[in-house]
């Protein structure tokens, strides 16, 4: 069952929204406030997040800001009145994947959560497993004090794991995320995880990068749950 927030305070259409979605087999969180939802989003792993442009606390313009700003890759369908070409653009610029303009039919909410729930947003901006941080924008990746020096192809390759986070990733997605359809030898791969793992993981500090045999490669730490 997928599991979204809902950020509105259109009470009756909350209402509504909610009791149609749970027919659909999605469950649905609800708050009104923009900014009691950060908490929300904070705590749990949503498929994705609905957000009302016009909230109290906040808009939903700079929630979402806020979301991508701390790395958090949900996808996010904004929900407004608004149908003008600047107000789309600026959800797209703050970091939204797809707008619904009110009103709209039930069904077409339904394919547009259905279909980003498929993938993690690409609008995330800056990243964090355990000591390890990844800032998009920056191009800086650390990990505790100490700056990695990343070559091109190691860049891709740790926002490539970092981005998947907890979830493992196979040989096949990470040749395609590095080299497209142009893979060359088969040991390249394995050459570059070699010298990721070198620079990630430190002596002294807990290994992140893993080796799932027969699956792939995942980015986690011990407190880290795969999440399906």
């Amino acid at each position: 069952m997928l599991h979204v927030l809902l950020v509105e305070d259109d009470l009756d259409l909350a209402n509504t929204l909610v009791d149609y979605l749970a027919l659909e087999q999605i469950e649905c969180d609800h708050i009104a406030n923009g900014s009691a939802a950060e908490s929300l989003i904070n705590d749990n792993r949503y498929d994705a997040l609905i957000l009302d442009v016009n909230l109290p606390g906040q808009s939903g313009f700079h929630l979402c800001e806020k979301v991508r700003a701390d790395g958090n890759d949900t996808p996010v369908l904004m929900l407004t009145a608004r149908d003008a070409l600047h107000d789309k653009l600026t959800g797209f610029e703050v970091g939204s994947d797809d707008y619904l303009v009110k009103p709209f039919e039930m069904a077409e909410l339904v394919a547009r959560i259905k279909a980003l729930a498929m993938r993690r947003s690409g609008q995330a901006k800056r990243f964090q497993v355990a000591d390890l941080m990844m800032d998009i924008q920056q191009h800086q990746a650390t990990r505790g004090a100490v700056a990695l020096r990343l070559s091109p192809t190691g860049w891709k390759l740790l926002e490539t794991l970092m981005r998947a986070s907890p979830k493992v990733v196979s040989k096949q997605a990470l040749e395609h995320a590095l080299w497209g359809d142009e893979v060359p030898n088969t040991d390249s791969l394995k050459v570059h995880l070699h010298k990721l793992r070198k620079q990630v993981d430190l002596p002294g500090l807990e290994p992140l990068i893993h080796t799932v045999t027969h699956h792939g490669v995942v980015l986690k730490s011990g407190s880290d749950k795969e999440t399906g």
